[in-house]
């Protein structure tokens, strides 16, 4: 037999904020890659990278807070899309909200091979067993690790984006050209993330065209949610299974 279970609307408070909290992670996001590692990584040149890691060393500890604040802010944003698109379907809204578990997991613990560049050019006594040349391309390694872990993060939450979009689309009470903007959201971070693991030239070549899109659906989403604050349907009776 299965039984009626009641879903309650969702307060437009915490759709507000859902809002707010998934601003502030682009935000962070766009400090920690286009202003931080944007600006202070240099591409293919091991050396003048070092030099600039140590000349701002507090600048790039910040950007991994930030992004470690942004996987931190991740959590309560995917509750409450769990909650907004539970009424539609809620196998599918939980799919979406693991997938972006892993995602975030993923993420969370790329960020070690941000720090990992900041022991190798430090000081320490046992470093002096390396030449300075080796030390600098061996921090330079790590910082083109965290791009390819990123690229795989990036590989979960695209496929968490093409989930939400289609609960959006197919939902009733959210704009319907927010689920198209987020399944070309997902579809952009995929192209990305596999052309970066299976042709790097290409992903190159790409980049950052490629991310449009998904910059495009998500800041739309999230400004809907601030401005809106959301319009979910009457309570609904959703069959769960029973005894």
């Amino acid at each position: 037999m299965k039984t009626p279970s009641r879903i309650e609307p969702l307060p437009r408070f915490h759709v507000r904020l859902g809002g707010v909290l998934y601003l502030a992670i682009i935000g962070l996001g766009l400090f920690g890659e286009m202003y931080v590692r944007g600006t202070l990584v240099v591409p293919g040149d091991a050396a003048a990278t070092a030099g600039k890691l140590l000349q701002s060393q507090p600048l790039w500890r910040a950007g991994v807070a930030g992004d470690l604040l942004m996987q931190v802010l991740d959590l309560p944003v995917m509750l409450i899309l769990y909650l907004l698109l539970r009424p539609v379907s809620r196998p599918l809204a939980l799919l979406a909200t693991l997938v972006n578990l892993v995602q975030t997991a993923v993420l969370a613990l790329n960020k070690l091979s941000l720090l990992l560049p900041l022991l190798l050019l430090g000081d320490a006594t046992y470093l002096k067993a390396f030449p300075a040349e080796q030390l600098q391309a061996l921090a330079y390694l790590a910082i083109q690790l965290h791009g390819f872990g990123f690229g795989i993060g990036l590989i979960f939450f695209g496929a968490a984006c093409l989930i939400r979009g289609y609960l959006i689309f197919v939902s009733g009470y959210l704009p319907r050209v927010l689920g198209l903007m987020m399944l070309a959201a997902g579809l952009s971070y995929l192209v990305n993330s596999f052309a970066l693991l299976l042709a790097p030239a290409w992903a190159a070549a790409l980049f950052p065209a490629v991310l449009v899109p998904a910059f495009v659906g998500e800041l739309s989403l999230c400004l809907w949610m601030i401005a809106k604050g959301g319009s979910t349907p009457k309570p609904a009776r959703l069959t769960a299974p029973g005894p």
